[in-house]
């Protein structure tokens, strides 16, 4: 698709490649191709869940730091909202969407995987916002989406810090939902994210709700999951789910989904 983001799809799971040698590092031009694909993605019908991967060395470095030198506020600001639209592209894309990281995910290269659904990590991971060390703070949603991942104490501890997340601790933490040895890792994403692809329509009614609901009061978080709810009545798996339940108990239905 660009010079440094590429698009694979099969089986109903797309993987968005990144490939900008030698640390990945994300560059206007890569957040440009990123949202792009993300675009492209979400609005394809026939892919029900996304990989994003950095190859088999490293998911990205982080932000090039080169872009930063002589910046004034107004440039530093347009270019954080470059890096958020593209992230945000990735976070609603309606597929679920699955990071398999190998090596360094800094910085920029932490706030995409966190934009994703859930994240594989390989045993060599390694995860920080080192931002704060260059006098900084991470610009592509890493002091929002960390807290809600993590938790707001610990979060504030590894961004005030910058200090680097290893696979064990990100585990534990919730940071990853995985760990596997590095040569598995992408493996490992591509099998969660095709069990996701074979789930109902239903998983992207579900995935808006929690999202939508994420910056709401409880009562008008629970009118979004009202709507959704609904929505997935329209659906045809809803119709086979249940006709399944009905037939054959919990757990037997195929679905197609739409």
């Amino acid at each position: 698709m660009g010079e440094f983001v590429r698009v694979e799809t099969g089986g109903g799971v797309a993987t968005i490649r990144i490939d900008r040698p030698k640390m990945n590092a994300i560059n206007p031009q890569m957040l440009a191709e990123l949202t792009e694909a993300a675009n492209a993605i979400a609005a394809d019908g026939d892919v029900r869940a996304a990989v994003v991967w950095g190859g088999p060395r490293i998911f990205a470095a982080g932000a090039d730091i080169g872009g930063f030198a002589g910046l004034d506020a107004a440039e530093a600001r347009a270019l954080s909202r470059l890096f958020n639209d593209a992230f945000l592209a990735v976070e609603n894309m309606p597929q679920i969407t699955v990071s398999a990281v190998n090596g360094y995910a800094l910085g920029g290269g932490m706030e995409l995987a966190m934009a994703t659904d859930f994240r594989v990590a390989a045993d060599d991971a390694t995860f920080g916002q080192p931002e704060i060390r260059l006098g900084i703070i991470p610009g592509g949603g890493g002091t929002q989406r960390l807290p809600r991942l993590v938790g707001v104490t610990r979060a504030k501890e590894i961004i005030y810090t910058g200090r680097n997340v290893h696979p064990d601790e990100a585990l534990a933490i919730g940071l990853v939902s995985a760990v596997h040895p590095p040569e598995e890792a992408y493996d490992a994403a591509v099998e969660m994210a095709a069990g996701y692809a074979a789930g109902p329509a239903a998983l992207r009614m579900a995935k808006q709700a929690v999202m939508d609901g994420l910056a709401l009061s409880l009562a008008d978080a629970v009118a979004c999951e009202t709507e959704q709810f609904g929505a997935c009545f329209d659906t045809e798996d809803a119709d086979i789910g249940v006709a399944s339940f009905l037939e054959k108990g919990p757990g037997k239905a195929t679905f197609t989904g739409r």
